[in-house]
């Protein structure tokens, strides 16, 4: 095959344009007005794909997707009462997120899963605070768009893989609040049995590897994962949080970072950090599993809740030792050394003064 034929879709991903790889095509038609993702551009480049855009004006373009009746479907959905409820509803998480500085420029991605089949998600180069319901997308758990007059986002299909391996998930929140994005792009996670609320709604999060943002692979990083972290610390990127609403996987960004913000200041105490002992998180693990919150340390023993290890430096950088991080004896002696030194010093400088 020395073509591939995508003008079935109004947005390229990098997923198509492996297809056309995998097909052994050297060039790929598109239809007009599509819009090509960097990572799909990306792709195409390496792969020494040309891409070329069809002459047929996209009305006529069909497929089993784009037919009339399935395209009146799809937009029948996405105006839907229940889609227009979630489309309200998405434009105030992300009105919340950007406020909160947890996305800038047009950065974060938000999802709902409307049905088993379609997903309502955010578009694409648009900011948090400027979304409105008209702007909202319609994909299969593909990718492929279904409906909506704005490209989706780049992102989606991080999201899919959560709705795929975790049956409760409804909606998906991405993105880069500061403190908690300190910890995934030093390869850290915050560690437990220190706030209540924290382990109750969040708990032991998970770090996934690093791979190209928009990609397949960023997509499949989180399926480790998923199915037993409600939030999860994206390398070098960002967090990802899912729950059975659009809200609620917000709420849990927001208690990820004030965690994180709150640790940190902490460690600059110079004061060890005092944990939950683990009788007590054992009764919050026990509240946790009663709201049917997912965690990885669910079934363990009451023993090993919160001496699970955690890497080296896990709440922030050690305090220097000159930020009140010594003993008191030690202060006392390092005290006495400086004056003394001080006054050493003092002295002789007199000594060596000329004698008038």
């Amino acid at each position: 095959m020395s073509s591939f034929d995508l003008t079935e879709f109004k947005v390229i991903a990098a997923m198509d344009i492996a297809a056309a790889v995998k097909s052994g095509a050297k060039s790929v038609v598109l239809r007009q007005g599509a819009v090509i993702t960097p990572s799909a551009r990306d792709a195409a480049a390496s792969a020494g794909i040309d891409l070329s855009t069809s002459t047929v004006p996209p009305a006529a373009a069909s497929s089993s997707t784009a037919s009339p009746a399935n395209s009146a479907k799809w937009e029948a959905l996405l105006n839907s009462p229940e889609a227009k409820k979630i489309k309200d509803e998405i434009c105030a998480v992300g009105k919340k997120l950007w406020h909160r500085s947890y996305v800038d420029g047009n950065g974060g991605n938000i999802s709902y899963r409307l049905t088993d089949e379609a997903v309502l998600c955010t578009p694409t180069l648009v900011s948090k605070s400027d979304l409105k319901p008209e702007d909202m997308s319609l994909v299969d758990l593909d990718g492929n768009q279904l409906a909506g007059g704005r490209p989706r986002t780049s992102e989606i299909l991080l999201h899919l893989e959560i709705y795929k391996s975790v049956p409760e998930a409804k909606g998906v929140v991405h993105c880069h609040p500061p403190h908690a994005t300190a910890y995934a792009i030093t390869g850290r996670v915050p560690p437990t049995c220190i706030i209540p609320e924290f382990e109750v709604f969040v708990g032991r999060v998970a770090v996934s590897p690093y791979e190209t943002p928009g990609t397949r692979k960023f997509a499949e990083t989180v399926i480790p994962f998923a199915k037993n972290h409600n939030t999860i610390l994206l390398a070098n990127h960002g967090i990802v949080c899912w729950a059975d609403t659009v809200t609620h996987a917000e709420w849990y960004a927001e208690v990820l970072e004030t965690y994180c913000w709150t640790l940190m200041i902490a460690s600059q105490l110079g004061s060890p950090i005092t944990m939950i002992p683990p009788d007590k998180a054992s009764a919050l693990l026990d509240i946790k599993q009663k709201l049917g919150i997912p965690d990885a340390r669910h079934g363990l023993k009451e023993c090993q809740l919160c001496d699970m290890p955690d890497p080296a430096g896990a709440i922030a950088i050690p305090p220097h030792p000159g930020s009140g991080g010594r003993s008191d004896a030690a202060s006392a002696d390092d005290v006495d050394a400086i004056v003394r030194s001080v006054t050493d010093a003092v002295m002789a400088a007199l000594d060596s003064r000329p004698k008038t």
